[in-house]
């Protein structure tokens, strides 16, 4: 059975999901004055320096860090900040990249071979359903491009999962820094490339304060402080027990970008919404509620 969080435990879990879910909201305040490839690369620069010279580099493979690195500093993040700028509100970008789960059990599934389980099945088909529900509705603050570019995220997320699955038990707070190194200079030349240094000098003598504590923010607070605590958190209790506080993740980016933003909240939205956390409570809590086999029921499913 889970183990029960001690109430300071929880709320420091609650403390990690809330970064992550009200940082949807700290990018696009972000994105007021910054190109969204800067912006990446700002956030994982200042995720790299200084902190890699004070963390020894984690006992993995550089292959390793550099896809862990590329993955989700450009396919997650250098993607997903294009399409907030004009293609997807960030209420529904803190739901739509919620699709990782299904992608990284996909992934997972391919590379050990495993067979998906009914549940998962009918999970995944709760979750498409509410992804339908945001297609059917696509407007002006949310387009199919956008929508399609968050979920290319999502499968950059997963796929960074992937990778650190792979690396094995690491302090994931220098993994974090260390991969930076492969995140921060792909997003640098990109930002280069197609926002140009007339962006960089302009945006950086016009940002304000908010902004640039919205980069310090995404970099130490949702990276580090996020990543690190979490980590700490899963070496303490059982997966089972930290993994559902996830769910608040859509819940207080929602939440947050229509208080911040005044992002609106129809019907359809709330519909798309439970669908999705739906499934994804179902993939995420259906081990624990099915009853257990018993001996004699898995030798027969053997033989």
């Amino acid at each position: 059975m889970p183990t029960a969080l001690p109430l300071r435990h929880l709320l420091l879990a609650l403390a990690v999901v809330a970064v992550w879910g009200t940082n949807f909201v700290v990018i696009k305040v972000a994105l007021a004055h910054f190109p969204p490839l800067l912006l990446a690369a700002l956030r994982f620069t200042l995720a790299l320096l200084p902190a890699v010279f004070f963390l020894p580099r984690p006992a993995v493979s550089w292959r390793n860090l550099a896809a862990y690195g590329v993955l989700i500093g450009v396919g997650q993040f250098g993607v997903l900040f294009v399409a907030m700028q004009a293609q997807i509100s960030p209420g529904l970008a803190s739901l739509v990249v919620q699709m990782q789960v299904f992608f990284t059990i996909a992934l997972a599934m391919r590379i050990t071979k495993e067979r998906v389980q009914p549940f998962q099945w009918w999970a995944l088909l709760l979750a498409v359903a509410g992804i339908s529900v945001i297609v059917l509705h696509t407007d002006g603050s949310t387009t199919p491009l956008g929508l399609a570019m968050a979920l290319f995220a999502a499968l950059c997320w997963g796929g960074g999962n992937t990778a650190s699955r792979q690396a094995g038990r690491v302090n994931m707070l220098a993994y974090v820094v260390w991969s930076s190194a492969f995140a921060a200079p792909p997003l640098i030349l990109l930002s280069l490339v197609f926002e140009g240094s007339h962006a960089w000098w302009t945006s950086m003598q016009n940002a304000d304060l908010p902004s640039w504590l919205a980069v310090v923010w995404q970099a130490w607070g949702n990276s580090l402080f996020g990543y690190a605590v979490w980590a700490w958190l899963l070496g303490r209790y059982p997966a089972a027990t930290i993994s559902p506080t996830a769910l608040m993740v859509p819940v207080f980016g929602m939440g947050t970008a229509a208080w911040w933003l005044g992002e609106p909240l129809p019907t359809w939205k709330l519909v798309a919404a439970g669908l999705v956390m739906l499934g994804l409570a179902l993939n995420l809590l259906w081990p624990r509620w099915r009853p257990p086999v018993a001996p004699a029921q898995v030798l027969k499913t053997r033989r």
